[in-house]
C-alpha cells in the first residue's frame, strides 16, 4: 500500500475493562465506557469483565485476570487499557508494569473529554484545575523527564527525587493560580446574578444526564444555535438566553448547563462549582431525561445525587421526558403530562413533580411545556423560610 493510501490519524485502539464489585449500576456491557471512549477519539476493540468481592490492592484485578487482559490486548491490537472504575496511582502504575502498556481509568477519560470540549475561558480554567489536581497524585508515573536526573553515589531515593519535588511545587503553584483566576470569574458571575435579581428575573436551568438532549431542547425553546450532537458531553459551557412566554406576558432566563454522568469525578464537581451554581441558584429546574433510554431511572438518580452535592436538591423541578419520537410504541405514554415520584438520592424520601413528554427534535409536546413554564413564571413557588425561635415564641 502506498503512503497516500495509508489511514490518516487512525484512532488508538483500546481494550475496555469492567469489574463487578457487587454494587448497583454495574455496566455489564460497558456501553457507556465505550461511548466515552469514542467521544474522546478512541476506538474500543474488545471488552473484558470480571467479578470480585473487593479490589486487589496492587492490581485492582487479580494477576490471572491481568494476564488474560494482556493476551486479549495482543490478539486485538489494543494499545491502551481503559478501566471503568477509578484506579489509585499505585494500581495504575503496577498495571502498566504488568501489562507493559498504558492504563487509564474512567476519571482521566472524562477529564480528557472535558479538556477537548471546553470553549469558554471559565470552562478551560475549570478543566485545567481538575486535571492538575488529578495529575498531582500521579507525578511519578506520568512525567518521563523525571528519569533524566539520576541519583549519584550516596544519594538516597534513587532517580529523579529532586525533580519530583520541584514538579510537585510547580503543580501546587499552578493549582493555586488557577483557583485564584476561577475565584475572579465566580465573582463576576455573582455580580451578574445580583443584577438579574434586581431586575426580578425568573431563572430556569436545564439539567440532566449527558446526551439526554438538553442542548437540542434549549435550541428548540429559544431558537438558539448552541452546539448539539448525539454524543456524550457535546457541550460543556453554560449558555443563557431570554425565553419569552406569551401566556405569562414576560421573559425568563433559560440556561443550558453541563450534562451529568455516573461517577462524575469529584474534582470536576468542585472545579465546575461556578458553572453548576447556575442550577443551585435557579428558580426552576428542567430536568431533561432521555425517555427512550431503558436505564432512565438510574440516570435520574445519578442527576439527583449531583444536584444534592451542589445544594440544588430542593429547587423546584419539572421532569421533561425527551426523545418522545424514539420511544417504542408499546412504551408510549397514555398522557403527555402527569406526575412522577422523584426520590431523594440520599435520604430516600420522595416528592411528586410534574412530568411532561416532549420531542425536542419534532416539537411535539413543546407547547405543553411552554404553558407549564408560563404557569411557574407567573406564579413562582414560594420560598420556604425556616421558622426561628422568635417565630415559635
Amino acid at each position: 500500500m502506498s503512503s497516500s493510501d495509508a489511514p490518516v490519524n487512525p484512532k488508538p485502539l483500546v481494550l475496555l475493562v469492567g469489574v463487578d464489585l457487587g454494587f448497583p449500576n454495574f455496566d455489564a456491557g460497558l456501553q457507556e465506557l465505550g461511548l466515552l471512549a469514542q467521544t474522546a477519539g478512541l476506538q474500543p476493540v474488545a471488552r473484558v469483565t470480571c467479578k470480585r468481592k473487593a479490589p486487589d490492592a496492587a492490581l485492582f484485578i487479580g494477576s490471572g485476570k491481568a494476564d488474560e487482559i494482556k493476551l486479549t490486548a495482543l490478539d486485538t491490537g489494543a494499545t491502551e487499557i481503559l478501566f471503568d472504575q477509578s484506579l489509585s496511582p499505585a494500581q495504575q502504575r503496577n498495571l502498566e508494569r504488568h501489562l507493559d502498556m498504558p492504563v487509564n481509568d474512567r476519571t482521566l477519560l472524562i477529564l480528557e473529554i472535558f479538556a477537548q470540549r471546553a470553549r469558554s475561558h471559565e470552562g478551560k480554567l475549570q478543566v485545567e484545575l481538575a486535571r492538575l489536581q488529578y495529575m498531582s497524585t500521579r507525578l511519578v508515573r506520568r512525567w518521563s523527564h523525571l528519569e533524566r536526573q539520576t541519583g549519584g553515589a550516596g544519594v538516597r531515593g534513587g532517580p529523579g527525587e529532586k525533580q519530583i519535588e520541584l514538579d510537585k511545587r510547580m503543580i501546587g503553584d499552578a493549582i493555586k493560580r488557577t483557583k485564584e483566576r476561577l475565584a475572579k470569574v465566580k465573582k463576576q458571575r455573582q455580580t451578574q446574578r445580583k443584577q438579574r435579581e434586581r431586575r426580578n428575573s425568573f431563572t430556569i436551568s436545564l439539567v440532566g444526564y449527558t446526551n439526554a438532549g438538553k442542548s437540542t431542547l434549549f435550541n428548540a425553546l429559544v431558537k438558539a444555535r448552541a452546539y448539539a450532537a448525539d454524543q456524550l458531553f457535546a457541550t460543556l459551557d453554560t449558555t443563557t438566553r431570554q425565553l419569552y412566554l406569551g401566556d405569562a406576558g414576560r421573559s425568563v432566563s433559560l440556561s443550558d448547563t453541563v450534562g451529568f454522568i455516573r461517577d462524575l469525578p469529584h474534582g470536576l464537581i468542585d472545579a465546575f462549582a461556578a458553572t453548576l451554581q447556575e442550577a443551585a441558584d435557579a428558580d426552576l429546574l428542567l430536568h431533561v431525561v432521555d425517555g427512550a433510554n431503558p436505564d432512565y431511572l438510574e440516570q435520574i438518580e445519578q442527576v439527583q445525587r449531583v444536584l444534592s452535592e451542589i445544594g440544588a436538591a430542593d429547587v423546584p423541578q419539572i421532569l421533561v421526558f425527551n426523545k418522545l419520537d424514539a420511544i417504542e410504541k408499546n412504551n408510549f405514554p397514555l398522557h403527555l403530562q402527569d406526575m412522577f415520584e422523584l426520590r431523594d438520592a440520599f435520604e430516600g424520601a420522595s416528592r411528586s413533580v410534574e412530568r411532561v413528554f416532549v420531542s425536542a427534535q419534532t416539537g411535539e409536546g413543546l407547547p405543553l411545556l411552554r404553558a407549564l413554564l408560563a404557569g411557574y413564571a407567573a406564579n413562582p413557588p414560594a420560598e420556604e423560610i425556616p421558622l426561628t425561635a422568635e417565630d415559635l415564641a
